[in-house]
């Protein structure tokens, strides 16, 4: 064991006994600044839970400032692990920066958050609690939390199939639990699904909430780790900006977002890009939601109340 980790396990040790449970964050991040992800008010979501947080940042050209973004948190409990990006991973990077960070924690718990993704202040305490109080039940493998999508801008949500309404994003460290594919979800290294329990706190996912300009970028970045390059350029075209659609398709969310989210959504700057219906004769692109299948698929769920998006998770225990 290094000089870091003793140190660490000595601080951690000494915790107060109301905290007895020990809790790591991890993540990893990569052109977050110029790619729109909400990265600071992501980490400082997590700061309250846990004891350490683990950041790999892969290096990146041009450097577009986002690892001095996470050393500017200028907290002793963030450790950042610098990592190179394997072009040749394609999608799998992200899983391979996300378990090198995994391997970095020496909490009981290890508690995930994509650098799109924000823990609301409400839950902090509570989640704790379900950490502490599951510890010695060996069976849960992860805790799964509920998802809010938020889509084009602040106020809607997707909540359609194709939209998990749940993942793991807690996992039990020391047991061999991996980050599979894209990073979405966990796996037991042998392949098997975790066995989870509900943490009883949400995600509120921001990564469709940015400026029309930004999330094309984004989206063309995303489909170059999975298509080549003739493929990208047919999936996202030549425009400039991403067409969210007509936004009054979506349910409304008027909720309180975390509160290290407050000076993001009031700084939103593209209002007037946005609209809630489409002119007449308008000819673009479905969304994924509009299209028959999933419109279809959602009309089952809303009726029979069964979930019909793909799960990630094994059995979920009721504790």
């Amino acid at each position: 064991m290094g000089s870091f980790e003793a140190t660490q396990l000595r601080r951690l040790s000494t915790t107060p006994a109301r905290q007895p449970v020990r809790i790591s964050g991890f993540t990893f991040v990569r052109n977050a600044v110029s790619l729109g992800y909400p990265l600071r008010e992501s980490l400082q979501s997590v700061l309250p839970v846990v004891d350490e947080l683990i950041v790999v940042v892969a290096a990146a050209e041009p450097d577009d400032g986002t690892r001095a973004l996470v050393a500017s948190l200028g907290d002793d409990r963030v450790r950042i692990v610098d990592a190179a990006w394997d072009e040749e991973r394609g999608e799998r990077a992200y899983a391979d920066l996300t378990n090198l960070a995994l391997d970095a924690c020496i909490g009981d718990w290890c508690l995930y958050m994509q650098a799109d993704e924000v823990l609301h202040e409400d839950d902090h305490a509570r989640l704790r609690d379900r950490c502490r109080a599951l510890l010695a039940d060996e069976r849960v493998d992860g805790l799964l939390f509920d998802y809010l999508h938020f889509f084009g801008d602040y106020g809607h949500v997707q909540k359609g199939q194709g939209w998990y309404p749940t993942e793991i994003r807690v996992v039990r460290n020391g047991s061999g639990i991996r980050s599979v594919r894209d990073a979405q979800s966990f796996r037991h290294a042998d392949g098997r699904r975790l066995t989870v329990a509900r943490a009883r706190a949400t995600v509120f996912h921001y990564g469709w909430a940015r400026h029309p300009s930004v999330m094309q970028k984004k989206t063309r970045e995303f489909w170059s780790h999975r298509v080549s390059e003739q493929d990208v350029d047919a999936r996202c075209g030549s425009a400039l900006d991403f067409d969210y659609g007509p936004l009054g398709r979506l349910p409304r969310w008027d909720g309180k977002h975390p509160e290290v989210m407050k000076d993001r959504v009031a700084a939103m700057d593209w209002q007037a890009s946005l609209r809630e219906t489409d002119p007449p004769g308008t000819i673009r692109a479905l969304h994924r939601d509009e299209q028959w299948l999933y419109r279809f698929l959602t009309g089952v769920t809303r009726l029979t109340g069964i979930d019909l998006n793909h799960k990630n998770h094994g059995r979920m225990l009721r504790v």
